[in-house]
């Protein structure tokens, strides 16, 4: 049946990621003038063309360097987006690419100056970050390539293998914490971070 379907479209790169935003001039200061992405188009309404629900807003975007934006609705409420109760807030972050690891440290001393609590720079082996919320409590990240093209060539060859590992661990974890025979949560097989473990007293 699905030989029937056309081919899968041709994804080339990300259009944009929309946030709640509590104050289009809070974020457009945040994101403009402190993190220097420029704000590049707006589309203001009444009423949401997906959806036709009433709820008028501004729709503002901000340009990355490859094109694509970051997005913000802006509906008038002066509210926050509220974090997911079920989730770390760690977890539900967008990272943006920076083109060396002195440009991490450049931004992190803007940031700072400006009053944004920074974590890091925290080394991922493939690639260093920085981290910071932004005025609506998005949590983000910028990132600065250290590996290179072959190495990450590698990882991608054995990424379907440890996930269909890691998927069928889940599976018997399922069913044993179905059964009342565990109650802790499924860990991976391997840690690939060691140096984070703490060490035993």
């Amino acid at each position: 049946m699905t030989a029937a379907l056309p081919p899968a479209a041709s994804i080339q790169q990300l259009h944009h990621y929309a946030y709640k935003s509590r104050d289009a001039e809070e974020t457009r200061h945040f994101y403009e003038d402190i993190l220097g992405l420029p704000l590049y188009h707006i589309i203001q309404s009444d009423y949401v063309p997906s959806t036709g629900e009433y709820c008028p807003y501004t729709h503002f975007f901000f340009r990355l360097q490859d094109g694509s934006f970051i997005a913000f609705f802006d509906i008038g409420d002066d509210v926050k987006p509220e974090p997911s109760p079920n989730t770390p807030l760690w977890i539900n972050h967008i990272a943006f690419r920076v083109n060396t690891v002195q440009e991490l440290e450049d931004t992190k001393t803007r940031l700072q100056a400006h009053g944004i609590e920074v974590l890091g720079v925290t080394d991922h082996h493939i690639f260093k970050s920085i981290y910071f919320f932004d005025p609506n409590g998005i949590r983000l990240e910028l990132a600065a390539q250290v590996a290179d093209a072959a190495l990450m060539e590698k990882e991608s060859t054995s990424a379907h293998q440890r996930l269909d590992a890691w998927t069928a661990r889940k599976e018997v974890w399922r069913q044993e914490r179905a059964q009342g025979k565990v109650n802790t949560l499924l860990k991976p097989e391997t840690n690939d971070r060691p140096e984070f473990v703490p060490k035993q007293a």
